[in-house]
């Protein structure tokens, strides 16, 4: 691209990638939980898969502008194979590590952080700390090869469009907000979990993903509904209900 772009053209274009990729993460995430995860989800309902209360998962939004900017790196990686084969593997293999770390910081920033686990991989052969693994490692290779091959001339013409009509930034400066405010509410909720947990258990970490089998919404359009005041207060009942069930009561 032969465009001499400002900071906040910038930061614009990335933005909008992150928007993206997001959105994208979280429509694949529900069908995923949805029709093949049987561990967390052993009744396939449709399980809001994020963290946030919005249609978007941020890990995949990082991914999605990484993996973007990662696209232009081919002349550095081009100067350490002779092309081919070879070449592709080693961009492939360059992404689902990149897309790795990017998992296993967000999880460390929540799992220290806030005390909140998002994603479960202890049963999982090979995993660090429960957050990443060989196994969904291959599964983010796939998807790099899937938007390496892809998504990309896909994502570059979206580039050029957004470049050439400006105008469209006053949308992604809307969505961004919305963002904003839904981070705000979430990791409010989140804090107010992590209180009522640590009353329990000092060392405890909420793992998001058994909660939902216990607060979930049955409704898929109850993840974009208003939440009225009684909102926190409804989400702590049910976490209260969760932590002080018995191990019998788990097991039924």
């Amino acid at each position: 691209m032969n465009y001499n772009l400002s900071g906040y053209q910038t930061f614009v274009i990335v933005a909008f990638l992150f928007f993206v990729g997001s959105m994208m993460g979280w429509i694949l995430e529900l069908f995923y939980r949805k029709f093949f995860e049987r561990i967390q989800n052993p009744n396939a309902r449709w399980v809001n898969p994020g963290f946030l209360t919005g249609p978007w998962l941020p890990v995949y939004g990082f991914g999605a502008a990484a993996l973007f900017a990662m696209s232009f790196a081919e002349t550095f990686i081009a100067k350490m194979d002779s092309g081919g084969a070879l070449h592709y593997a080693l961009m492939i293999v360059f992404m689902a590590l990149i897309m790795t770390c990017i998992e296993f910081a967000a999880g460390i920033i929540f799992i220290k952080g806030m005390k909140i686990r998002l994603w479960d991989y202890e049963k999982e052969w090979g995993n660090i700390m429960g957050i990443i693994c060989p196994k969904y490692t291959f599964f983010w290779a796939l998807l790099s090869a899937g938007y390496y091959f892809f998504l990309f001339p896909r994502f570059l013409k979206l580039v050029l469009w957004f470049i050439e009509h400006p105008w469209f930034s006053f949308t992604v400066g809307t969505v961004f907000g919305l963002f904003i405010v839904d981070c705000g509410f979430s990791l409010r909720l989140g804090t107010v979990l992590r209180k009522k947990a640590m009353q329990i258990d000092k060392a405890a970490a909420i793992n998001i993903q058994k909660m939902q089998t216990v607060l979930r919404q049955d409704r898929l359009t109850k993840f974009f509904s208003a939440h009225s005041e009684s909102f926190l207060t409804e989400k702590l009942i049910g976490f209260e209900d969760f932590v002080s069930r018995s191990p019998a009561k788990m097991e039924k």
